[in-house]
């Protein structure tokens, strides 16, 4: 795998390990991870103890394949946070412990942390 060779990327990836050090998801409270590219936005809620993700969805995702929305790519985000929160809740996970990823908390992070606050997550 080629590494990449960009000072952003190079600095996002050393806070998103500065960061990773502190945050951990357990069984009772896993994580909630962002990753956002250019153009779409995923989020994962891992339990980190056993290494396995519990949740996923994405912009990708069927249930967003499609959709419209008015705002462009914080509504998506919007949509991807609600639509993790629904998927957790019906896995019984209701508190969980933000990984940000390194970018800033900001715009469509922001955006879909806010969603997945209002659609029940406690975190």
């Amino acid at each position: 795998m080629r590494r990449n060779t960009n000072p952003r990327v190079k600095a996002r990836f050393r806070r998103k390990l500065r960061i990773r050090k502190k945050i951990f998801g357990t069984g009772q409270r896993p994580r909630l991870s962002v990753f956002r590219s250019n153009r779409h936005i995923f989020a994962q809620i891992i339990d980190d103890e056993k290494g396995v993700t519990l949740v996923a969805t994405s912009s990708f995702s069927k249930e967003l394949k499609g959709k419209k929305l008015e705002g462009g790519k914080k509504a998506m985000a919007r949509e991807v946070g609600t639509l993790i929160a629904q998927k957790a809740k019906a896995k019984g996970i209701d508190q969980v412990v933000f990984d940000r990823g390194g970018y800033l908390f900001h715009g469509r992070v922001k955006e879909l942390a806010d969603a997945a606050r209002e659609a029940g997550l406690v975190f």
